[in-house]
């Protein structure tokens, strides 16, 4: 019975809860349907004691949507989507003593990388006794330009304590033929891939790659960005660190704009298509005056403008702290047709530094009205700061948990997914899922609206 065809019915009162549909997970036995089983080693660990329920089954699921209006105002949807639970199965598809492993880390640097290597390795290690574990260097051209590095626990013991990746990362270097054809002379029976978005749109290619050729390979994605834009799940490992680490920037911000006549700490935070670290670090910190992210258009002149809210910041408080996302305002920057074209290795169009844009403009702003006053503006840029350093207590717990999940997923014989808490739990969601999947700032949500009553911002809509 395909796990996609799984649909019941449940009522409360007068209240009657639609359908659960449970989302279809790709595995191995979909295209190789003899494949021999084996029972999980965790039954032997000594240090485990599987007792009723700690399997997983097919039946277990998580929603993802756990809110609803009974008012029956909006429409329900005529069935629920569930995706299946993570966690270790009571039977695995692979033999521990034969398995060959690649892990490989892929795009920007993201708090918690090697948190997520380092449990890999440890996992499988500890876990299931696999002992043939191999790191791809420099991303995906890694599988055709350099040979895998061996892992195991001793190698990677200190790992989550560094920032980076210490297997290295690159953006682009993707081959499909020539990836598939290191993973097959290689015999690798499982890859995992550590990366965001763009990663996960390759991840998907070769998943597709594997089952047409029909290869016993299993393929996990844990998705990685720093600035929590990948949909579905609830957050992407790193994002709590880098938010902490903007706090700082925020502090330092506050303190040049404080002890200064008309002072400006202007800040930059990472986030190319959503505003999630800024608007999470504005509400963290209470510093900010005004938070400006890409899902929220903002101008500058005239009334509700920014220009006239910082004028009377600065007539209230002689100091303002204005936080700004690295994608926000991208359209308002004068650029030339060749910086229109211009893209990165991934494919994505390079931004212009909005900080620095926006302080020349606040201080032609100055100039232009306020001529021979005192003013100062201090812009900080933290965006490397924020995304090198170690993930923090809160993401390694959190990069442990998403490596266990995947490991569990892999091992009973699950391919082309990715592991990630929905709602809290953590399930396994198809990874074309993921790959296409955005997580915008719902401007229309409590959460901005936070934002707004926190500092009392305009909404930037002109009337």
């Amino acid at each position: 019975m395909a796990a996609g065809d799984d649909e019941c019915t449940a009522s409360v009162g007068e209240i009657t809860i639609s359908p659960v549909k449970v989302q279809s997970l790709p595995h191995l036995t979909h295209y190789l349907p003899n494949l021999k089983t084996f029972p999980n080693p965790l039954d032997r660990n000594q240090f485990y004691r599987p007792s009723d329920g700690f399997y997983i089954s097919p039946c277990d699921v998580i929603l993802r949507q756990i809110t609803y209006d009974l008012s029956g105002i909006f429409p329900s949807p005529p069935s629920h989507l569930a995706y299946h639970r993570a966690g270790p199965r009571k039977q695995i598809f692979f033999d521990p003593s034969m398995t060959r492993v690649a892990i490989v880390t892929c795009g920007g640097l993201c708090p918690g990388l090697n948190t997520v290597i380092r449990e890999l390795v440890v996992g499988l290690w500890e876990l299931y006794g696999v002992r043939q574990i191999y790191g791809i260097i420099a991303g995906y051209r890694g599988f055709y330009s350099f040979e895998p590095v061996a892992l195991n626990p001793k190698l990677v013991e200190d790992w989550h304590k560094r920032g980076g990746s210490v297997l290295e990362t690159s953006r682009g270097g993707f081959d499909l033929e020539k990836i598939v054809n290191s993973i097959k002379d290689h015999e690798f029976d499982q890859v995992y891939v550590i990366g965001g978005d763009g990663t996960m749109r390759g991840a998907v290619t070769i998943f597709d790659e594997i089952c047409r050729q029909k290869l016993n390979v299993s393929i996990a994605g844990i998705p990685k960005t720093v600035d929590n834009d990948i949909g579905i799940i609830d957050r992407s490992f790193g994002f709590q660190t880098a938010v902490e680490m903007a706090q700082q920037a925020i502090s330092a911000a506050y303190v040049e704009a404080e002890s200064a006549v008309n002072g400006i700490g202007l800040v930059k935070l990472m986030g190319r298509s959503t505003g999630h670290i800024a608007l999470h670090a504005t509400l963290s910190s209470r510093d900010v005056d005004c938070c400006l992210i890409p899902e929220n258009e903002f101008y500058l002149e005239g009334i509700g403008g920014l220009f006239e809210f910082l004028e009377q910041r600065l007539k209230e408080n002689g100091h303002a702290v204005l936080v700004v996302a690295e994608g926000a305002g991208q359209d308002m920057i004068p650029r030339s047709d060749a910086q229109k074209k211009e893209t990165d290795e991934s494919g994505n169009p390079v931004f212009l530094d909005v900080g620095r844009w926006l302080k020349s403009e606040l201080k032609s702003w100055w100039d232009r009205d306020h001529p021979g006053e005192l003013f100062t503006i201090k812009y900080i840029d933290p965006m490397y700061m924020v995304r090198a350093v170690p993930a923090n207590a809160t993401d390694n717990l959190y990069c442990t948990l998403l490596a266990h999940s995947a490991i569990h997923g892999v091992m009973a014989g699950y391919t082309g997914f990715v592991s990630g808490p929905i709602n809290g739990n953590y399930a396994y969601i198809p990874i074309a899922e993921v790959a296409n999947a955005k997580n915008p700032v719902n401007t229309m949500d409590h959460k901005w609206a936070w934002v707004r009553s926190v500092n009392n911002q305009p909404d930037f809509i002109k009337r």
